[in-house]
């Protein structure tokens, strides 16, 4: 059974970690998003759902599949998903300042920013209602619609608590109602290893997106939990590999 591990060149070098463990326990070959060959299994890192959807016209198995990677790779229609299915979110399509602005595929951090005024306003971005709790946000990972762990994380420099960015990151354990709005979430997608994150508003989480190609740099760093080990073995239980 031959398996493939799907990042692109600039992601493989900064995920190198991870790379490395997934190939040594699948035997996963590492390729580029252009690979078309052989393969029985696949594992997409790549956000960009095309990758998954291509493999799956083949009748290959792919983790995330792309259902999944199309709606957690656009927050925006994300959102609308989430808001429609009940769970709360912080109101978007907003534009009294101040408001964030977010590229709708955009990932840790990356070009989001407080906006000031009513003409930073663009339909072509997430435009939301900030949290009140600002430079606080809470990760839980799942695979195989199974809580993981979760990780909090705090910035007491930026609005945007993300660890790459600098921010703290803490174990955290889920309240009663925090763990039932998480299970809600789980029962809503089709995904196989990926975060879901909160931002905390009047004391509470509010759901703020999916991480598909989630990171686990936090996970090494505050538990003991071999999470990509998790991830592997859970590979293998479902494809027998």
């Amino acid at each position: 059974m031959k398996s493939i591990l799907v990042y692109s060149k600039e992601e493989a070098a900064r995920n190198a970690f991870a790379v490395n463990k997934i190939c040594a326990a699948l035997g996963a070959e590492l390729v580029t998003p252009d690979y078309d060959g052989q393969a029985d299994l696949v594992i997409n890192r790549t956000n960009d759902y095309r990758v998954a959807e291509r493999f799956e016209k083949r009748g290959i198995r792919v983790f995330n599949p792309s259902s999944f990677s199309r709606l957690a790779n656009d927050k925006q229609a994300c959102y609308d998903f989430m808001e429609q299915n009940g769970i709360e979110i912080m109101p978007t399509r907003y534009n009294t300042p101040p408001f964030v602005k977010k590229p709708k595929s955009g990932h840790g951090g990356e070009g989001v920013v407080m906006c000031g005024s009513v003409s930073e306003y663009d339909e072509d971005f997430v435009c939301q209602k900030p949290a009140s709790d600002l430079g606080r946000d809470l990760r839980v990972f799942v695979i195989n619609n199974k809580i993981v762990t979760s990780i909090l994380r705090v910035s007491k420099t930026d609005f945007r608590s993300n660890f790459c960015l600098g921010g703290e990151a803490y174990p955290y354990n889920l309240s009663a109602n925090e763990e039932k709005t998480v299970k809600k979430i789980i029962s809503l997608v089709k995904g196989d290893y990926y975060g879901i994150d909160f931002v905390f508003d009047g004391g509470k989480i509010v759901f703020n997106e999916l991480e598909d190609t989630v990171g686990a740099r936090t996970v090494y760093a505050k538990t003991d939990i071999d999470i990509i080990a998790l991830y592997c073995n859970y590979i293998k239980s479902v494809t027998g590999k």
